[in-house]
């Protein structure tokens, strides 16, 4: 656990024990990356930041369900925010268009770390490792985690059955983190 990852660990503690300035401490240093992450979800300024306000509610209510021998805290928000923004598009009965983009341009859909986040992701390996995959695994690993699709929606986009998507996002997911692991 790096000491970024402490420090939020121990915020998320203190928020367990209902400390509002350790609530307000970790907003202020994790708001812009969540915000990040739900906007890339939601497409829509006004309904990510309603989406960011829920998630810090969540994390008010379950900051005590966070369990550091599970992973760093930081993942741990993200999946948070990137969930309640999928049920936000849910909830609203839409589904996330594709961009319409080719070629390379799924590398600008990753997101930039900030030098406090080097340790999570080394964008670099990842595009990397990303670029060795099949190109329609790739797009489906892209779409599922960067643009929120559902596991059902990219079975319609790719035509495929849905166990066979889970099965190609599950095979990415083990070739991605081997790929890494080798870089690292």
């Amino acid at each position: 656990m790096t000491p970024h990852d402490g420090d939020l660990a121990g915020l998320l503690d203190r928020v367990a024990r209902r400390d509002v300035a350790a609530l307000r401490a970790l907003y202020d240093r994790t708001a812009p990356k969540l915000f990040g992450i739900i906007l890339r979800i939601q497409r829509d300024r006004s309904l990510a930041e309603d989406v960011l306000q829920d998630v810090y509610l969540k994390l008010w209510q379950s900051a005590g369900s966070y369990a550091p021998s599970a992973g760093a805290p930081l993942p741990w928000l993200c999946t948070i925010a990137r969930n309640r923004a999928i049920d936000g598009l849910r909830r609203r009965s839409e589904v996330p268009m594709p961009s319409g983009d080719s070629g390379e341009a799924w590398m600008e859909r990753l997101v930039a770390p900030t030098d406090e986040e080097g340790a999570f992701l080394d964008r670099e390996a990842l595009v990397a490792c990303l670029s060795r995959l099949d190109p329609t695994q790739r797009d489906c690993v892209v779409l599922a985690y960067c643009e929120g699709w559902s596991r059902e929606e990219l079975a319609e986009r790719f035509e495929r059955p849905v166990n066979t998507v889970k099965t190609w996002l599950h095979r990415t997911l083990a070739a991605l983190k081997s790929c890494l692991e080798h870089i690292a």
